[in-house]
């Protein structure tokens, strides 16, 4: 995991805790709120699987030198 996607994952976060402050205070509904959080999560499972893939094979890889 590169610091780039640390940063990246930091700043979606800010900024959805931003619009749901925004919302809630502006008298919106908490499904716009729970909408917007729902998408920031999907995008960050978007950046964070291809890591998760390589973690993946490295640990299929480590398996397969021990046996």
């Amino acid at each position: 995991m590169t610091i780039s996607l640390i940063l990246r994952i930091a700043i979606v976060g800010i900024v959805v805790s931003i619009i749901g402050h925004v919302i809630d205070n502006a008298g919106g509904r908490k499904e716009y709120t729970m909408l917007v959080g729902l998408c920031a999560f999907l995008l960050v499972l978007y950046w964070v699987m291809p890591c998760l893939k390589d973690l993946f094979q490295t640990i299929e890889t480590m398996v397969n030198y021990v046996s």
